[in-house]
């Protein structure tokens, strides 16, 4: 064998060690997201090279390839928010959680590829992790409203609150999306809960601009919902038929609240202190 070869054969030998040493992982607890939802991805680095790995204090350590399905890059918005500095010992493993939407644009629906790329700055090298597919969909709009947000110049902010459904894995879920009033900025967009295909989801703004949801879950049951300007969830709560349906109705003091129906309590219900009654609902809310 002539020397060039055999170094170029230890060469390959080294880097393809080095990678056995090192293994990286993409994990995803969903395939699909709708446009400008929060898209958590979990990195999970497995360290077998016999030594302490250091990572951070910055967040240079991590990358990510992001791709439509044309193979076109799509580029980072902003610094990933990857903050901390940590250790991994050998034959140990550390998962991090990371929002790609904080750094990537997922503008239009689609399928695209992301893999992750970890650096070990001692070692000069980079390992990346197989590249995994996820799907964008647009959604189905389903009821919008303005409303205002009191701000310190004395004129409201007006944003725009708006339902949408999309189907995954066969069940439609419902999500909701804060927005400006001509739809092109979007601060935050969440999953909501299942929704069942033959009842409309029931929306009310109260005068602490809070949106009131009554949506229908299945045969007979219903989620009774609260959330912010923020779209930080309020309340959260179950409700079943009982000698009627559950509505949503607004009290001669401008409460809105659940008439009808049984409540029926569920482990992940959600108060909050200042809407203990229904009766009397008004909530001072930050501005997001």
């Amino acid at each position: 064998m002539s020397i060039p070869r055999l170094a170029a054969g230890l060469v390959l030998a080294i880097a393809l060690n080095a990678h056995a040493q090192i293994s990286v992982e993409l994990v995803l607890e969903q395939d699909q997201f709708l446009r400008d939802e929060t898209l958590p991805v979990k990195v999970r680095i497995v360290n077998r090279s016999g030594q302490t790995l250091r990572f951070g204090p910055g967040s240079d350590w991590l990358a990510f390839n992001v791709e439509m399905r044309d193979g076109k890059a799509v580029q980072k918005a902003e610094d990933l928010a990857v903050s901390g500095e940590f250790t991994l010992d050998s034959s140990m493993v550390a998962t991090r959680l990371v929002d790609l939407s904080s750094a990537y644009k997922f503008e239009f629906p689609g399928r695209y590829n992301i893999s992750a790329i970890v650096k070990v700055k001692e070692w000069g090298k980079e390992f990346p992790s197989k590249p995994k597919p996820l799907d964008i969909v647009r959604g189905t709009k389903l009821w919008e409203q303005e409303f205002g947000i009191p701000t310190d110049s004395g004129t409201p902010e007006v944003r725009k609150y708006i339902l949408q459904q999309a189907r995954y894995q066969k069940q439609l879920v419902l999500y909701l999306r804060v927005t400006d009033p001509g739809e092109r900025y979007s601060y935050r967009c969440v999953p909501v809960g299942p929704v069942v295909s033959f009842n409309r989801p029931e929306a009310q703004v109260d005068r602490a601009s809070n949106l009131h949801l009554l949506f229908q879950t299945g045969a007979r049951s219903f989620r009774y919902a609260v959330f912010t300007p923020a779209a930080e969830p309020l309340v959260r709560q179950q409700y079943d038929y009982g000698r009627s349906r559950p509505t949503l109705r607004m009290n001669d003091a401008g409460g809105i609240f659940v008439h009808g129906g049984m409540r029926r309590i569920l482990a992940d219900d959600l108060q909050a202190s200042a809407m203990a009654s229904t009766a009397t609902n008004d909530v001072s809310i930050p501005k997001p």
